[in-house]
């Protein structure tokens, strides 16, 4: 799938850390069943490609990585079942090793010359991150006049409340949440509670 698809499955994406591979399923799961097919599951834990290969079997999940940093996560994420990749910035050698991936970056920017050096390497489409400390909606829409082809997904401070805002914007495809899956209900294998947050970000950010 190409990044362009991946993002408008829906308008979150569900930025996942988890630390037990056994909430893998249940917790793609319960996404799914809200309306959020896309799911980055970060490399922050040893549980992190065990669970995108398990998650990456469940029906309707569009299973990605999250805080790739080298080409080697790139290869790994792949490998596990991973079909996107996306990364907190963009170092020359990332971009580079993610023209050369099985499956496409989402590099991570916060300038506007962190957005030339890659749209340089023939990226088209870029994470905001993180979106509300480096300057929110309005950055996005500063840089959407010189720079309109550029698409974005923000993510860090991006929540149930502000989302519509950055989601308003021309040049934005989805956002980034966390807080579909926060860790207090992964530890609770609440996941009725889960997908009630997924579909309840669906109908109040669809569009």
């Amino acid at each position: 799938m190409q990044l362009d698809e991946i993002m408008t499955l829906s308008p979150v994406i569900a930025v996942v850390t988890i630390r037990d591979v056994a909430h893998a399923e249940p917790l793609t799961r319960a996404l799914v069943a809200g309306g959020i097919r896309a799911v980055e599951i970060t490399l922050r834990t040893p549980a992190a490609l065990d669970s995108i290969r398990v998650a990456s079997k469940v029906e309707g999940a569009v299973v990605g990585s999250g805080t790739c940093l080298t080409g080697a996560d790139l290869k790994a994420s792949a490998d596990a079942g991973a079909v996107f990749a996306v990364s907190p910035g963009a170092t020359k050698t990332l971009l580079e090793a993610g023209r050369k991936s099985a499956i496409p970056l989402l590099p991570g920017i916060a300038t506007a010359s962190e957005l030339m050096a890659g749209m340089e390497q023939g990226y088209t489409h870029f994470k905001l991150f993180p979106a509300e400390a480096a300057g929110g909606a309005a950055l996005l829409k500063g840089l959407s006049g010189p720079l309109p082809q550029a698409k974005f997904c923000p993510t860090g401070g991006v929540n149930i409340e502000n989302a519509a805002r950055y989601l308003a914007l021309p040049n934005v495809l989805c956002v980034g949440g966390s807080w579909l899956a926060p860790d207090e209900l992964m530890d609770a294998g609440d996941w009725d509670r889960v997908q009630e947050l997924a579909r309840t970000a669906v109908a109040k950010l669809g569009r």
